[in-house]
């Protein structure tokens, strides 16, 4: 997956985790908690979504790294890459 692909992605699961959010105007270096009204059990729905749907495990003490949607892109990208190269 690119990154714009990447992005499409997390915005999707937010979408699916808080439909009634407008996803369209993100700003991608700004906190998505300061965006929108996401609370602790909708972000928990989120790294949840990631791992269902990407195999992705987020650890608690990485939830710092997926607070903007550029640094969930980031995040997202390199365990995508990981996991790739485990697979190879």
């Amino acid at each position: 997956m690119n990154d714009a692909e990447i992005k499409q992605a997390i915005i999707d699961i937010i979408s699916d985790i808080a439909p009634d959010e407008d996803t369209s105007n993100l700003k991608p270096d700004v906190r998505l908690r300061e965006q929108m009204d996401l609370d602790s059990m909708d972000f928990l729905d989120i790294v949840m979504e990631l791992r269902k749907r990407y195999g992705v495990n987020v650890p608690d003490t990485d939830y710092m790294q997926l607070a903007t949607l550029d640094s969930c892109v980031n995040y997202l990208r390199g365990k995508l890459v990981a996991r790739a190269a485990r697979v190879s």
